[in-house]
């Protein structure tokens, strides 16, 4: 399960990365996107994977599932939400003042 998880977040992170590093706008806010997912799930998986045990301890419980990183990747998700609206409504924005959705397509002072 752990090789599983590891593989999963470096494809996120290295398909984010991949597309981070394009030329235009929709494929860097697509890359960002897997980027916090790849972190989410790196976050989530560090509260130890424990399927069927309880969230909280209750007594001398042997095995238990840590409820910090559930509550951080939540937040996380809320506020990745929020950025990635607010970054997709700023390139929208950009292509219709400079007509072209490539980063360096605006006006250039020499």
């Amino acid at each position: 399960m752990e090789l599983l998880m590891a593989s999963a977040i470096g494809l996120l992170t290295a398909g984010g990365v991949y597309l981070l590093l394009q030329a235009h706008t929709f494929p860097m806010v697509l890359g960002l996107t897997l980027v916090s997912y790849a972190v989410n799930l790196f976050i989530f998986v560090m509260g130890r994977l424990a399927s069927g045990a309880p969230p909280l301890v209750s007594g001398q419980a042997a095995s238990y599932a840590d409820p910090l990183p559930q509550a951080l990747v939540l937040t996380a998700l809320v506020i990745g939400f929020g950025m990635t609206a607010f970054v997709v409504v700023l390139a929208v924005r950009a292509r219709h003042a400079h007509g072209s959705d490539h980063v360096d397509a605006g006006p250039r002072h020499e």
